[in-house]
């Protein structure tokens, strides 16, 4: 039997603000990285929001914070960093409207261009059914700073989902009946083919599209919606 798939997107969408720009800004307090770490990071953070980036470079500079380091050295920070910083961020709008497709029998899949190490503990915490990220390379215990895979983002998050489907024995059409929610323009391959794409305090290009297609648009972080502001007086 086909399941019924709500998907969400995890940064600006079911969390009040990005993991990878969170965690750069907790491992700069923690001293853990320098200030050029830091920077790259933000350049990064400002394509990406842009809708300029380029996926895996995106992904290796957020990997090349953790080069050389062990699962077991990280796993420390990440604990307190999904207590102290991301879960305050979860808002409850966001937690209901999980519960609310829980309680109507679909299959919850989260799927985030963050790496395991940042969005991992996170993922359990919302109690998803799945989830999907950007895989590094793990070699002798130490992440090598590669991806595995390429960055789960654009067409490569779209690949990621249906290869996940197939691998459950599920067909493409899933998609077709699925709903996605979104904040990003970075998602529009995925917001495409699903049947109901359902934007989520969209950032400026996202809003002009959702405006423009007729898409629906919800608010969980208590900000004006921008298809509002875009909207013809």
């Amino acid at each position: 039997m086909a399941m019924q798939l709500a998907i969400f997107d995890l940064d600006g969408t079911l969390l009040t603000g990005d993991s990878d720009t969170l965690w750069c800004r907790f491992l700069v307090e923690q001293g853990e990285i320098d200030d050029a770490q830091a920077e790259r990071c933000a350049h990064a953070a400002r394509a990406y929001a842009a809708g300029t980036v380029v996926p895996d470079e995106y992904g290796l500079v957020q990997a090349s914070l953790l080069a050389g380091r062990s699962l077991a050295s990280l796993q420390p920070l990440r604990e307190r960093f999904l207590a102290e910083v991301i879960r305050p961020r979860l808002p409850q709008a966001a937690r209901d409207l999980l519960q609310r497709h829980r309680a109507d029998g679909d299959t919850l899949l989260l799927t985030t261009a963050t790496s395991r190490v940042v969005s991992e503990l996170t993922a359990a915490d919302l109690g998803v059914d799945d989830y999907l990220c950007t895989e590094l390379v793990w070699a002798g215990g130490l992440c090598t700073g590669a991806l595995q895979g390429g960055a789960n983002m654009r067409l490569g998050k779209l690949e990621r989902v249906r290869a996940w489907l197939a691998a459950r024995g599920q067909p493409d059409s899933v998609l077709r009946r699925a709903c996605f929610y979104s904040d990003s323009i970075n998602d529009l391959a995925l917001l495409s083919v699903v049947g109901r794409p359902l934007v989520v305090d969209p950032d400026v290009r996202l809003a002009a599209t959702a405006m423009r297609k007729g898409w629906a648009v919800r608010n969980l972080h208590q900000r004006p919606h921008l298809v509002d502001a875009l909207a013809p007086a």
